[in-house]
């Protein structure tokens, strides 16, 4: 929410400067303008013809627009304006609606006024409202709604007012100062859960545990500390060393997820709401969001090998209170991912073969023959891994309309499952909650020949 009363470029502000008769000029309308011209023409006429009475019409003319421009430009009241947006984060597709709120901090009322919001193109048409007299104190409430298929981060504002005289001769514009930010994440999809490789990580019955230490140095086992339960005595180390010492306890160690997005420009052909790319990123989100709500550790990385600003080691951790703020952090993330430079995987390759990440959930765009090889190898260090290949120019245009696209693609996928990966091809317009549903029949091997077609 921000608020704001015209200050430097506002109704009192702009009184004392110098430019404030030429302001005031400015602001003529096409009819102020009009009288104005005819009055001068009606003056000249009357001197040339020696006619008074059409001199004093035409004296008439010429002075009412200016007299209107200079009552106008001195008007006395001050307004503050404020917006809301509900909510300001919106996926791709859903509408947002702005709240703006008018109120009369001065103790004259207001005259007609005309409220007008700077928005993007793509949220849709400038929203403008008139607002009637506006009594001391008072406030004036309106509101409407934006919407955009494409995902990013949209400025609102500035607010604009609009002042009016009585015979419209005159108009003049006052900007407030402050703007909000609409977010526009990428499209969510429901996903069912399914016991997916690398699960076994972390939670669930085959989970690994690891040990509660209560400090970063502590020996096997441990020092009595004051309100450790007596139960976890351990007698025969308390006679070793001549004190009480405890059993050290053991935890689940939480599951750690990574979903690797390929942002490749030349990776994928198209574009829009409706392309590959936006596909594969509505799919990572999708992912981050599902495995979060599962309590898994999930980072988020790309094929530059960068990650979400803020992230942890291992991540941001899921079934905390910090959840809901985690996937807002990553959300943001990718409503303005875009393509990048990078002619490989490499980078990301480097940051995976670290340490274990546990499950591995790759979307890839088109792979050649040397890419496939990188991304075969990154399954080496994971506990599971599950890789959507987008063949991008299926998405444009018939696979069948390129020679040999089908057995290329195919080859792909075959070099990735070789190397431990359950990979599916992703055909134009499948639906990610199927291929997910997919992708745990064909490891456990419930999945039918050609799979990687999709449903």
């Amino acid at each position: 929410m921000s608020t704001g009363v015209p200050s430097a470029d506002g109704p009192e502000a702009d009184r004392g400067d110098k430019g404030g008769v030429r302001t005031a000029l400015a602001g003529l309308t096409t009819r102020g303008r009009s009288f104005f011209a005819a009055g001068i023409a009606a003056a000249v006429c009357a001197y040339v013809l020696g006619q008074s009475d059409l001199l004093r019409v035409g004296l008439m003319l010429a002075v009412l627009p200016l007299v209107c421009a200079t009552v106008l430009y001195r008007t006395r009241y001050r307004v503050a304006g404020s917006r809301r947006l509900s909510p300001a984060r919106v996926p791709a597709g859903s509408e947002a609606r702005v709240h703006l709120r008018m109120d009369n901090v001065s103790r004259l009322p207001t005259g007609l006024l005309m409220l007008q919001d700077r928005v993007p193109y793509v949220l849709g048409p400038r929203p403008r409202f008139v607002l009637d007299r506006v009594e001391p104190g008072g406030r004036r409430e309106v509101s409407y709604r934006v919407r955009s298929d494409l995902r990013g981060r949209y400025p609102l504002g500035p607010l604009q007012l609009r002042l009016t005289d009585p015979f419209g001769m005159c108009e003049l514009t006052r900007s407030f100062s402050t703007y909000d930010t609409l977010t526009v994440i990428p499209r969510v999809e429901a996903l069912p859960p399914v016991r997916l490789n690398g699960e076994a990580k972390g939670y669930g019955d085959g989970r690994q545990r690891s040990l509660a230490l209560a400090g970063e140095d502590d020996a096997i086992p441990r020092g009595y500390r004051y309100g450790d339960d007596l139960r976890r005595v351990h007698w025969r180390s308390t006679a070793r060393y001549g004190e009480l010492m405890v059993r050290r306890e053991e935890q689940p160690q939480r599951a750690r997820c990574t979903v690797l997005l390929d942002t490749r420009g030349l990776a994928y052909a198209g574009a829009g709401p409706d392309s590959a790319f936006e596909w594969a990123v509505s799919g990572a989100a999708s992912v981050l969001v599902h495995m979060l709500e599962r309590g898994f550790s999930v980072r988020l990385l790309t094929d530059t090998g960068n990650s979400v600003p803020g992230e942890g080691a291992d991540g941001f951790a899921g079934a905390s209170q910090g959840t809901a703020d985690a996937a807002g952090l990553m959300m943001d993330t990718l409503a303005v991912i875009d393509h990048s430079d990078d002619t490989g995987l490499s980078r990301a390759y480097d940051v995976l073969r670290r340490g274990n990440e546990g499950l591995l959930v790759a979307f890839f765009g088109d792979l050649d023959e040397e890419q496939a090889t990188v991304a075969a190898k990154m399954r080496q260090r994971s506990g599971g891994a599950l890789a959507f290949v987008l063949d991008s120019e299926s998405w444009v245009r018939e696979a069948t309309d390129v020679p040999g696209a089908l057995q290329e693609r195919e080859e792909r996928l075959r070099m990735l499952r070789e190397a431990g990966w359950t990979a599916l091809g992703v055909p134009r317009g499948a639906s990610l909650e199927e291929l997910w549903r997919l992708a745990d029949r064909e490891r456990t091997g419930v999945g039918v020949a050609g799979a990687g077609e999709g449903p």
